[in-house]
C-alpha cells in the first residue's frame, strides 16, 4: 500500500465537534471540528494507556481522554492531566501523533507518511458538476479486498458486459473499442461508448426506442479516487468515489453520485439502489480475484488493449516516491 500521499478518507458532513474514529492503512485515527470548523486529526489510541481518543469528548478544541481526562491540543500536546497538580510540569513525551488533514471537493483528506505533505492531486472541474441544478446523494459499500483491486475494477470497461448484463452491459456487444487515455496530474481517463441494454425502472419512462450505445468516461486519481460519466440519452450521471484501504483486505468505497435527471428527492432511493446494486454485482469478483494484492511486476499478469487505464494506472502507481508493497 502507497503511504506519503494525500487520501480521501471521508464525507465532509460526517465529521463534526464529536470524535469519530476512521481506519486507514491499519491505522487507527481520530478526527473533529474544533468551533471554527476547523478538521483535525490524529492516533486514536492514547499516549498513556492506549484508550480510543475516539470514545472521549471534545473540550475547548481539546480531545478528551475517556480513562484518564488527559486533554490534547489539535497540535497533539497534552495539556491537562487531572491526576496530578495543576502546578506540575506535563512529560514532554504526552504527546499524540498528529496528520496533517484538509478540506476540499466535499470529502476529508489526511496525508499519511513520514515526509513533507505536498498539495492535494489536481482534480479537473467539470463543468456539467458546477452547472448547477444537479441532485446529489452519497452512500458507503464495504469490499473484502485491496482497495487497488476495488479501483482498478471501476477502470475496467470489458467486465460490464459480464458482470453487469442486464444492468447496464450487453452481452451480445462485449467488443471495447481502442482506448485513447487523457492524462493529467496524477491520473487519467478513457472514453468508451458502450452497448447498450434496454432501461429499466424508472429509467424506462424516459427512453424510447432503440438504444443508442452509451458515451461512458471513467478514470482515477492518485492513490485513491475514481470516476465514473455516464452521458445518458436522457441527461448525466456522475459517480465519485474515494476507495479508503482500511487495511490490507480491506476497502470502504464512499461514493457521491449526481444526476441532472429525475432532480427531486423523490427518486433518490431509486437512485441509491441502482448504485448499491452495481457493487453488489462487482463484489464477488473483485474479493475472489488473486493474488489478493496487485503484482508490482507489471508482467506478472497479461494485458491487452482493453485494459490500457488499469495498465496506465500501474505504472503511474509505480513512479509515486513512497510506493511501498506490503
Amino acid at each position: 500500500m502507497s503511504e506519503n500521499l494525500w487520501y480521501a478518507v471521508e464525507f465532509s458532513d460526517e465529521i463534526s465537534t464529536s470524535p469519530k474514529l476512521l481506519k486507514i492503512l491499519s491505522r487507527e485515527l481520530v478526527l473533529y471540528r474544533t468551533a471554527d470548523g476547523q478538521i483535525q486529526s490524529m492516533s486514536n489510541a492514547c499516549i498513556h494507556r492506549g484508550a480510543s481518543l475516539a470514545k472521549g469528548s471534545i473540550s475547548k478544541d481539546c480531545i478528551v481522554c475517556p480513562y484518564h481526562g488527559w486533554e490534547y491540543q489539535p497540535d497533539g500536546n497534552c495539556v491537562k492531566i487531572p491526576s496530578q497538580s495543576p502546578t506540575s510540569a506535563i512529560p514532554k513525551a504526552a504527546k499524540m501523533n498528529t496528520y496533517p488533514v484538509q478540506e476540499k471537493y466535499g470529502w476529508i483528506w489526511v496525508y499519511v507518511g513520514d515526509k513533507e505533505p505536498v498539495s492535494l492531486p489536481t482534480i479537473p472541474n467539470f463543468p456539467q458538476v458546477e452547472s448547477g441544478g444537479l441532485r446529489s446523494i452519497q452512500g458507503k459499500f464495504w469490499w473484502n479486498a485491496n482497495y487497488e483491486r476495488v479501483l482498478e475494477n471501476g477502470l475496467d470497461f470489458a467486465h460490464a458486459p459480464f458482470v453487469h448484463a442486464g444492468a447496464f452491459g450487453n452481452p451480445d456487444a462485449p467488443e471495447i473499442a481502442e482506448l485513447v487515455i487523457e492524462n493529467y496530474d496524477g491520473g487519467a481517463s478513457a472514453t468508451v461508448h458502450l452497448a447498450a441494454t434496454p432501461p429499466k425502472g424508472l429509467w424506462k419512462l424516459l427512453v424510447k426506442g432503440e438504444r443508442a450505445p452509451i458515451r461512458t468516461r471513467t478514470g482515477f486519481f492518485l492513490p485513491n479516487l475514481t470516476f465514473l460519466e455516464v452521458y445518458l440519452p436522457f441527461g448525466l450521471l456522475t459517480i465519485w468515489t474515494a476507495h479508503v484501504p482500511v487495511d490490507l483486505n480491506t476497502t470502504v468505497s464512499k461514493w457521491m453520485n449526481f444526476r441532472n435527471f429525475f432532480t427531486g428527492k423523490w427518486a433518490d432511493r431509486d437512485t441509491y439502489n441502482r448504485t448499491i446494486k452495481i457493487f453488489e454485482q462487482d463484489k464477488p469478483i473483485v474479493e475472489s480475484q488473486q493474488p489478493q494484492i496487485i503484482p508490482s511486476d507489471l508482467s506478472a499478469e497479461l494485458f491487452v488493449p482493453a485494459d490500457a487505464l488499469q495498465l496506465y494506472y500501474r505504472k503511474l502507481r509505480q513512479l509515486n516516491i513512497g510506493s511501498i508493497d506490503s
